[in-house]
């Protein structure tokens, strides 16, 4: 596997190893002993499975308190994916890294606790898979603003299709309620 570090220490992106010929292709998509060795520990405890459209932005979404690591991957479509430090304190506080993510790349990343997750579908359809760290609580969920200028995050749409939740939310400075930076 191929391990690319990104601008956010401990945001990773993962090229999996493919094997190909005339009849497909296979690769691991997960292998505990194979990510402990990166640093992504888990244990997973929740896979989740998101079908969407063109144009549909999800995020930006974090847990807080019960934080939650992300291992996403694209299995049909493509997206472009986006993680921002949400850690107060952080040196990179604010600040955001994207790639894109796709059936063609076959790429993962990796976003650890502490960083608000987000991504928007640039194919037709699109099917998203992540694995996480937390369950799901919504009485702890947050959602930062998509579009909030401090952060700046160059999105490939500029009028996204988004949930009542998106919609609604807040700047991050509005987050009084985040993460301490660990360091």
């Amino acid at each position: 596997m191929n391990v690319i570090e990104t601008a956010l220490p401990g945001v990773l992106l993962l090229e999996p190893k493919v094997f190909g010929d005339a009849r497909g292709f296979f690769l691991e998509t997960y292998r505990a002993e194979r990510y402990r060795e990166l640093g992504i520990t888990g244990p997973f405890v929740q896979d989740n499975w998101s079908r969407s459209r063109r144009g549909i932005l999800r995020g930006l979404h974090l847990q807080h308190p019960r934080a939650q690591g992300k291992l996403v991957m694209v299995t049909r479509g493509s997206v472009f994916d986006v993680a921002v430090d949400v850690r107060r304190g952080s040196p990179h506080f604010g600040k955001w890294v994207g790639f894109v993510l796709s059936e063609e790349n076959k790429r993962q990343m990796w976003i650890p606790p502490g960083f608000a997750h987000g991504f928007c579908v640039t194919s037709d359809e699109c099917d998203f898979l992540y694995k996480c760290t937390e369950v799901y609580a919504p009485e702890h969920e947050r959602t930062v603003l998509w579009n909030d200028p401090a952060i700046g995050v160059q999105w490939p749409v500029t009028n996204p299709v988004l949930s009542k939740k998106d919609e609604a939310a807040l700047p991050l400075a509005a987050h009084t309620q985040l993460m301490d930076y660990p360091g």
